[in-house]
């Protein structure tokens, strides 16, 4: 992988004639487009994951899905929006993959449940309730935000938006998420 000092300086225009070429079989194309644009959508995963295998198998998912829907590109539309937007779901399709893996247990090694962990799959039921009840959109900022821990100018490129749009959407989600928990917190301390 290139480090940022050996990023390539291809522009915006060559990248977009790079992948309408690659729509029309031109396989040196596709190999310069993956070369051109793997180290940044490497750093992108890894970045998140931490993980360096993890990072590289979801670059490669991109890859495949871009290479399966290229035919969605449409000429003169900027390119790196429509790649990024294709990453962002592979990542989040990885992301519900490793949870629903990390929740299958075997049933011979089911856990005795532990006395001090008190009510955390309650309040884990709790809290994924509480997201469900935003609009997946919000839902899928705040997760991003707060969870990945990216920043809201990377929210706004995975997602095809505007930082300006990220903020609004994280600030809808606070505010409902308030809106919900405000009458449980009177009810706690009347109790």
């Amino acid at each position: 992988m290139q480090h940022d000092a050996n990023v390539s300086e291809v522009s915006a225009p060559a990248l977009e004639d790079l992948m309408e070429r690659y729509q029309q079989a031109d396989s040196g194309a596709a190999a310069t487009l993956v070369d051109e644009l793997s180290p940044r959508l490497y750093r992108y995963f890894s970045g998140q994951l931490g993980s360096q295998t993890d990072a590289a198998d979801m670059l490669q998912d991109t890859w495949l899905r871009i290479h399966r829907v290229r035919h969605t590109y449409r000429p003169g539309v900027p390119l790196l929006p429509w790649v990024y937007a294709i990453a962002h779901r592979v990542r989040v399709d990885g992301y519900r993959k490793r949870r629903r893996t990390s929740r299958e247990i075997g049933v011979d090694v089911l856990p005795e449940p532990s006395p001090d962990r008190g009510n955390a799959p309650e309040e884990r039921r709790g809290f994924e309730r509480l997201l469900a009840s935003l609009p997946e959109s919000q839902r899928e900022v705040l997760a991003m935000l707060k969870v990945d821990g990216l920043s809201i100018e990377e929210v706004a490129r995975a997602t095809s938006s505007t930082s300006g749009a990220v903020k609004q959407k994280a600030h809808r989600a606070y505010e409902r998420l308030r809106r919900i928990l405000r009458p449980a917190d009177v009810m706690a301390v009347r109790k």
